[in-house]
């Protein structure tokens, strides 16, 4: 990035905040004493009833509307919310996001400057502690992470015993999993309810798990390929060290190249966080029931290893080898626009604009291009976003490249297959979770997570004892057997399908 862009970059966040001062200052001038009062007023047309809310961060408590009854003893009014869609459960200072100007933060900090001019380590610093490290906090906080990337070899003996064709994300959530059974004392079932009120406990399980996870996904990979698992190098930065693990084989003096080292580091860092997505709400919901990080980590990457989440890198891919060549872009284009197709990679549930990390993603690709030669797909997707930036009919939508559009390309540029790429969104993505870890049992608001829910079923039964009971009315019973199945139920008769 250059002097300029970067000053570019800094003013378009700082206009931003400039405007919406202005407006809320043009607000407060324009509405009368009783109206500037923080509140929110709510008629029960039920029972002609007035009651007010008070508005707190741009926020209304759910809790209020359990005083709005219709008589009493029915428990108020329940807030519906499926998925979350409009839904605050937390008050966090790691990151912000402006989806309709396409802002993302980290404690602050413009993605962009971070991407550019910070290592993944540092910005890891910056989530879990919140402000940047000078260089001797930077140097102490790598050494402690980079001396914690060792497997017991209990633990590599369980990955080994694995399935040849595993799928790697299953492999990283079930050994990291495993991981807490070999450190009980960091178990709050096993060494007491409140060991996290510790800083130094938090710490220590903090430097093993983000050490550790490089590894145990290099020991996938190896795993997936049939090659004997590597030792971690520990002088080697921390992309440069994954690198290594994944690729050396004999030589005495292996070295990464350099600008994928990079790369993956930009990656890793334009991953690291994204506020309370799907896996992030996964990690704050497990730690909520205070389970140990590990058992926390595995369930929030067991959401990661979702196609609508941590796949869609994949769906991309797919969508751009079945398009082929950039000449089929258009009726590819006509196609989505008749609904024949989906276009993915494009959008976001909270982007309605540019997704900030997809114009850093892109500069990163052709970066790793220029060092491993030109991706064929390339050119079907370059072709691609600049039909859909031009047709009306995605620019009304709103839909604009993501994160995932290009970094798909660059993983398979580097070598990757598709079923790596969650594990390499898990990496990076485990700092924000225990970022967010942290900031939970640092939150006196906190409690165990426990929703509501709307009850449509059934109200009231009579048992009938089963020698009086008709059929049941319920879903099919089927599924699918295997062909050891059928064979035995050739032989013996039985009926199995």
């Amino acid at each position: 990035m250059s002097h300029i862009s970067r000053l570019n970059v800094i003013s378009g966040h700082l206009k931003d905040e400039q405007e919406e001062e202005y407006v809320d200052e043009l607000t407060s001038n324009n509405v009368n004493a009783d109206a500037k009062k923080e509140t929110l007023t709510v008629i029960d047309n039920r029972t002609g009833k007035q009651y007010n809310i008070k508005i707190k961060n741009q926020t209304i408590s759910a809790l209020a509307f359990r005083e709005i009854s219709e008589q009493k003893g029915d428990n108020g009014l329940v807030v519906y919310d499926p998925a979350f869609q409009n839904t605050a459960v937390v008050t966090s200072t790691i990151t912000y996001i402006d989806g309709d100007k396409g802002i993302l933060r980290y404690r602050g900090f413009p993605i962009e400057e971070l991407a550019e001019r910070s290592s993944f380590l540092e910005v890891a610093y910056l989530l879990i502690n919140g402000n940047l490290p000078n260089k001797s906090q930077l140097d102490g906080w790598s050494h402690k992470i980079m001396t914690h990337t060792f497997l017991h070899e209990n633990l590599v003996g369980l990955m080994k015993s694995f399935r040849y064709d595993a799928h790697p994300m299953g492999m990283l959530i079930s050994t990291v999993a495993a991981l807490g059974t070999f450190y009980p004392e960091a178990n709050p079932a096993l060494a007491g309810q409140d060991i996290f009120k510790s800083e130094n406990v938090r710490n220590k399980q903090m430097f093993r798990i983000i050490g550790k996870l490089p590894t145990i996904a290099a020991c996938a990979w190896r795993h997936r390929i049939g090659r004997p698992y590597n030792t971690p190098v520990n002088h080697l930065g921390y992309t440069e060290n994954f690198l290594y693990m994944l690729d050396k084989l004999s030589e005495q003096d292996y070295k990464p190249n350099p600008v994928l080292c990079r790369a993956l580091e930009i990656l890793f860092i334009l991953h690291a966080d994204h506020e309370l997505n799907c896996s992030t709400a996964a990690m704050r919901h497990i730690s909520s029931s205070n389970t140990d990080p590990y058992t926390a980590v595995a369930g929030a990457a067991g959401a990661l290893y979702g196609p609508l989440h941590g796949g869609a890198n994949e769906a991309v891919l797919d969508m751009l080898q079945q398009i082929g060549t950039k000449e089929n872009v258009g009726q590819f284009v006509a196609d989505v626009k008749a609904k024949k197709k989906k276009l993915m990679g494009f959008g976001h549930r909270i982007y309605k604009n540019y997704d900030p990390r997809a114009k850093i993603v892109r500069r990163v690709a052709y970066e790793v291009f220029e060092s491993l030669g030109k991706e064929p797909l390339i050119e079907v997707a370059t072709e691609l976003e600049r039909q859909a930036l031009n047709d009306e009919y995605f620019v009304t939508r709103k839909l604009y490249p993501n994160v995932d559009f290009y970094s798909g390309l660059i993983y398979k540029a580097m070598g990757f297959p598709t079923d790596m790429f969650p594990v390499l969104f898990t990496i990076p993505r485990a700092v924000g979770w225990l970022a967010h870890w942290i900031e939970h049992h640092e939150d006196p608001e906190t409690k165990i997570y426990r929703p509501r829910q709307v009850y449509k079923g059934e109200w009231f039964r009579n048992y009938v004892p089963i020698e009086g009971r008709p059929p049941a009315k319920v879903r099919t019973q089927e599924s699918y057997s295997s062909a050891t199945t059928k064979r035995y139920s050739k032989v013996t008769g039985s009926g199995a399908q």
